[in-house]
Formats: C-alpha cells, structure tokens, sequence
C-alpha cells in the first residue's frame, strides 16, 4: 500500500455525518461507494471460484460448492448479529466523539467472534458430513462435498472475524480500509483456485476443496493487511495497546450488544435455516436442480448486496445522527436510502433481465441447467427492489436500538409466509414454486416494515444508547 492512499486516521473518512456540511445524498454516496465495492468484491470471489469450479470440474462439482452455501451462512449470521449490534452502538459512540467507548465496545465484539468462531469450527468440523446428509445432498455429491465443507468449517474462525472487524470499522465511517482488503483477498483467491485445481506451481491439486483452500489463505492475508495498514495508519480501530486491553467480555456492553445484536442474528438464522429448508425442497429435483440453485443464488447476490449496503449506510448514518444529538435527520436518512434502492437496485435487476442467460452461463455449462436457472431468476429477481425498500426502512429503526418488532416481522414473514409458501408452491407448480416464494415474502416484509415505520416508530422519543 503507497502514501499516495487516503489515510484511514483522515477525519474526513470517518467524520459523522451530522457534522459533514455536504447534502446527505452525497454523504450517502461516499460511505456507500466503498462499501459497495466492497460488497461486490465479496461476491466477486465466491462468483469466481464458483465459475472456476463449474467450468473446470463440472456441474456436479458446482452442486457439491453450492450446497453448502446455507450451511456457511448459518454460521456467518452468528457473527453478524453481533457486529449489527456493536456497529450501531459504535456509530453512536463516535457521533459522541467518544473513542474510548468506541474500543471498548470493539474489544468486547471482537472477543466474542472469536469465541464463536472456534465452536463453528469445532461443531462444522466434526459434524461435517452429519449436516450434509441431513440437507438431503444428492448422493452423486456427497462425496466430493464433504472435504470441501470440512475445509470451510475449520476456516470459519478467520472468517468470522474478518467480517465482524469490517462492520466494526463501518460504525466509524471507515469504507475505504475494509475495500482495500476486500481487494487483495480477492485477487489471492483468484489465483489460488485453479491454481489448486491445477496443480500450478507444485501445489497439490485438491479438486472441489480448492475454493475452500483458497478462501483460507485469501482471508488469512486479508487479516494480516488490515493489521497492519491499521496500526500504520493510527486508525480508531488499530490493534493497538488500548484496544488490545479491551479484548475481553464486558458483561456491560455485551447486554446492549446483545440487546441489538442477537434479534438480528436470530433473523439472520431464521434465513439461514429457511434457505437450508429451501435447498432441500430444490435438492429433491436432483443435482440439475441443485447446479440452478447455486447458479441463481450467485447472481441475485450482485443485486441484494448492494440493497443491504444501502441499508447498511441508513442504519450507520442514523446511529451518528443520534450520538450526535440530531435524530431529527433519520427521516431523511430514511428517504435518501429508499430513492438509492430504487434507483441502484432496480438498475441492476433490469440488467439481470436483460442478460440473464450469459450470465447463468457464465456458471454453468449445461444446456438443460441454464434454461432452469434462467426460468428461476425470471421468477424472483424483481423482488429484490422490494426486498431493499424493506431493508432500508428496517436498518433505520435499528440506528435507534429498536429491533424486535422489525425482527419479529422479518421472522414472521420468512417462518410464516415463504416457507410454506415455498412448499405449498413446489407441491403443485415444481421447482418454480420455490422461487415464487421469495416475492411473496418480500412483499408482505414491505408491508407490515412499512405500517410500524409510519405508525408506531415515528411517534417514538430517540434516545442514545451509550
């Protein structure tokens, strides 16, 4: 990294936004622009891999990958709820200009991902093959998804934490850094995976297990940079003696955390066991079904990443509002973030449309097996607006600390509504009934989200948290 980077300490960077004199679109834009990148690069490297997997070892193989999608994201919601609850209350914190509350909410997030992670690895690792047979995995997959899904277990503990110190730094205002090393794990995967697959350069060839593998050393490089280009750079974040005191539980700060946190990461499991309830239904239609799956799945990612980057940025922006003494803001806040969905998110869902068969093929190599995806994205894709809308709307309540009822409606509508619907759907109209589950649910999310936002929320006194 050259001198010629913005400074992760520039006040400008991390400036909350009620003392920033620009209008709030752009101040929308620049938190948002990094974060988006970021987001996409993400994406980008499990697209890649996957492409790198289809292409070169075949739709069995992308079968094996994409059946272990919900099983990882399982995991992974574990640790954002927790960083969901310590990023509001950071963006609160540093409205305040307060940065010994800032580390000390950090050191207690942060030491309790790492807690988690070990378990993951220790239950995912042991029970590895345990969880794919109960997801139905088709049996002319299990084998090669085993290894695979063992290597992403045990790599859950470096995982978790990159993506928890990522959140945490966003609570400061801090895009740029989290992008940069978004950046260099990207490229590292990239040219590790057929390289695995390959053999290159006397690595051993590892067949499926060569995402996995490369996904380790790309996030283990990722870490090690924000290490050190944060204790260069004296960011509020930086690993640095005070920081490093703070790395423990405190019993204090973890019942906020988890005050605002767990509601979110219980909705982000209900998700996650949702789409595992969904992938069974998807993987009765056989492996086909099981490659369309993971085909769609990548694409929709590129257009609901950005919807809850968005939401990501109002919730944020809201909680240095109100540390700030200015929760007079979160209506704006609230309008600005819809209008970028509209406009951001649906841009994206007509590209999806219009180039909806070269992009499934860039997955997949089987006549048979883009039409099915193509069909499915045709279904759903469109619903990602309405997702967005909702998630926005939410993500401002939660700048308040107010979680539950929007949790409980996000739950309701994904236990409730999709779910059965889903099933109900798949009974009569195939795989296609799957799909149409997801709109339906969105739709009803909008709804009810919306109803509380106007009637009930609005009316409520905005206090700080910390």
């Amino acid at each position: 990294m050259t001198d010629s980077l913005p400074s992760a300490a520039d006040p400008r960077l991390h400036r909350p936004a009620s003392a920033d004199p620009r209008p709030l679109w752009r101040i929308f834009l620049v938190f948002l622009g990094p974060m988006l990148l970021s987001n996409i690069l993400q994406a980008l490297s499990g697209t890649i891999n996957n492409v790198f997997v289809g292409q070169m070892l075949g739709t069995q193989a992308l079968a094996a990958v994409s059946g272990m999608f919900p099983i990882v994201f399982f995991f992974i919601s574990l640790v954002i709820g927790i960083g969901a609850g310590a990023s509001v209350l950071i963006g609160q914190a540093w409205g305040a200009r307060e940065l010994h509350k800032v580390k000390a909410i950090a050191g207690t997030a942060i030491a309790l991902g790492l807690v988690l992670g070990l378990l993951v690895a220790v239950f995912g690792g042991t029970f590895t093959e345990a969880l794919l047979r109960l997801l139905g995995t088709p049996p002319d997959v299990l084998p090669i998804a085993i290894g695979y899904a063992r290597t992403m277990m045990l790599a859950m503990p470096g995982l978790l934490v990159f993506i928890l110190v990522t959140q945490l730094m966003r609570g400061v205002g801090d895009t740029l850094t989290p992008l940069y090393a978004l950046l260099l794990s990207t490229a590292v995967s990239c040219a590790l995976t057929p390289a695995f697959i390959r053999g290159w350069g006397g690595l051993p060839q590892l067949g499926v297990t060569s995402a996995a593998a490369a996904s380790v050393v790309a996030f283990a490089a990722a870490l090690l940079f924000l290490v050190w280009i944060m204790r260069r750079r004296g960011h509020p974040l930086a690993p640095d003696r005070e920081l490093l005191r703070a790395l423990r539980i405190d019993p204090a700060i973890l019942k906020l955390v988890v005050k605002i946190g767990l509601p979110t990461g219980v909705q982000m499991i209900v998700v996650s066991l949702a789409e595992i309830v969904l992938l069974f239904l998807v993987n009765g239609f056989g492996s086909d079904a099981t490659a369309a799956y993971g085909a769609v799945n990548q694409v929709v990612n590129y257009v609901q990443f950005p919807a809850l980057s968005i939401a990501i940025t109002a919730s944020i922006l809201g909680a240095q509002a109100i540390g700030a003494g200015r929760a007079d803001r979160l209506g704006a806040i609230a309008r600005t973030g819809l209008k970028l969905n509209l406009l951001i998110t649906g841009g994206l869902v007509v590209i999806g449309y219009l180039f909806s068969r070269h992009l499934i093929g860039a997955f997949v190599t089987s006549g048979p097996v883009i039409e099915l995806a193509q069909t499915l994205l045709h279904i759903m894709l469109w619903s990602c607006v309405v997702f967005g809308l909702q998630a926005v709307l939410g993500g401002v309540m939660r700048a308040s600390g107010a979680v539950m009822v929007p949790t409980a409606i996000a739950i309701f509508c994904i236990a409730a509504v999709e779910v059965p619907s889903a099933w109900l759907l798949s009974h009569r109209l195939g795989i296609n009934g799957v799909w149409m589950a997801y709109p339906i649910a969105f739709t009803a999310m909008l709804v009810l989200q919306a109803s509380f936002y106007q009637f009930v929320w609005r009316k409520k006194k905005i206090e700080r948290l910390v």
